[in-house]
Parts: C-alpha cells; sequence; structure tokens
C-alpha cells in the first residue's frame, strides 16, 4: 500500500496542490477558505509525508509537524479572535518549514532522476508550485507582523482569511514575474521578500528545469542511436 503511494507521490502531491489553489472556484468562497482550506492543507501535509517517506528521520519529523498543525487547527477553531491571530501565525510557520523540507526534497528527487517520465515531470510542476505556497506563507507573515507592507490588499486581525486569496494571486504573479501592479510591496522587508520571491522563480526554470529537459534530450538521443 505504502510502495504505491510512493510511486504516485507527486501525482497526489500535485493534485492536493491544484485543490487549494483553485478549490474556491467550485465552492463558496467564505466555506472554501474557513473550512476547507485548511483541510486541504492537512491532506496536503500527509501527501507531503508519503513524498519524503524513504527519507526516515525527515519523514518523522513532518509528522511531528502534522501533529502540531491538527493540535493548533483544533485550538483556533475554539479560540477567541485575540488567540485566532497567534494560533494563525503558528500554522503559517508549520507550513513554512514543511514546504521548504519538502519541496527541498522533490528538487533533490528530479535532481537524481536517471531519466525523465511523467512522474519526473509532474515533480518539476510539484516543486514550481510549492515555491510559490512558500511565497504565500512569506508575504502573508509579513502583513501580519507588519500591516500596510503591502499595497493592494489587507488582512483583518480579527479574521485573518480576509484577504489570503489576493496574497495567493500576489505570490504567483510575482514568483512568475510578471508583475501587474495592482499589488505593491511598499516596506523594505515585503520588497525584499518579493525580490527573493522573483529570483526562486527564475532560478527554478533556468536550473532545474534545464536540467530536466537536458536529461530528457539526452535520453531521447541515446534511445534514437
Amino acid at each position: 500500500m505504502i510502495k504505491n503511494l510512493y510511486k504516485h507521490r507527486f501525482e497526489i502531491f500535485f493534485a492536493t496542490q491544484l485543490f487549494i489553489l483553485f478549490g474556491s472556484l467550485l465552492f463558496p468562497s467564505a466555506f472554501f477558505e474557513n473550512v476547507l482550506t485548511p483541510i486541504l492543507f492537512l491532506v496536503n501535509t500527509i501527501a507531503g509525508i508519503f513524498l519524503v517517506s524513504k527519507k526516515k528521520k525527515l519523514m518523522w519529523f513532518l509528522i511531528i509537524l502534522f501533529g502540531i498543525s491538527l493540535v493548533v487547527f483544533g485550538s483556533s477553531m475554539m479560540s477567541r479572535h485575540a488567540e485566532f491571530q497567534e494560533n494563525f501565525l503558528l500554522r503559517l510557520s508549520v507550513y513554512f518549514v514543511f514546504y521548504i523540507l519538502v519541496t527541498h526534497q522533490i528538487i533533490l528527487q528530479i535532481w537524481k532522476a536517471k531519466k525523465v517520465n511523467n512522474l519526473v515531470v509532474i515533480g518539476v510542476m510539484c516543486g514550481y508550485i510549492s515555491l510559490g505556497f512558500i511565497a504565500f506563507f512569506l508575504f502573508t507573515t509579513i502583513e501580519l507582523l507588519e500591516p500596510n507592507s503591502f499595497k493592494g490588499f489587507v488582512i483583518d486581525v480579527n479574521n485573518t482569511s480576509l484577504g489570503l486569496d489576493s496574497i495567493m494571486y500576489y505570490a504567483y504573479i510575482t514568483l512568475m514575474t510578471i508583475g501587474y501592479g495592482d499589488i505593491v510591496p511598499v516596506t523594505p522587508l515585503a520588497q525584499k521578500a518579493a525580490i527573493i520571491t522573483g529570483l526562486m522563480g527564475q532560478f527554478y526554470l533556468v536550473i532545474v528545469t534545464a536540467i530536466v529537459v537536458g536529461k530528457y534530450i539526452q535520453h531521447n538521443a541515446k534511445f534514437d542511436d
């Protein structure tokens, strides 16, 4: 069972990522943000644990993070507004660490792949989407700790779910270096975070994606010979 799940680790992780990104198109916004999104992130965490299951120490560390996220999610559902933001920041920290570790493992697995197949291609997409999630957690944390760091969206301290769609949108627009200008970083910390996000996206495309394409071309050349 676990071996079969591991074979499809990238597909499962990719599916949960897409659901988190675009699930709001299928469900009412308030219901999706307040109820489904935390659950989807927990499911995504489980998928990430399967993805790194061959690294036993790392796997158990992620299981501990998963347990922490469950406890924090449960307490945040019962907490008052004064405690909600603190719990939300802790959840952000858990997911931020989780995505950094999982993204690193995805890149390593892609890097070490001897040939390029459908699994590796999906892994490349997983890694790129994961960088967007890292940027999302980073921008959200900055805005919560230093309100008005970004011009164009506001997070209500009494309801942190408000504005998260805008932050997610901004994270991927910045990662892809599109930069429409509707949301702008206005503090030095926010500006540095935007620069780091843009660099991550470009480095990933130039280095990781280029390596995968190179392996694909090399493999096909050997097959043709």
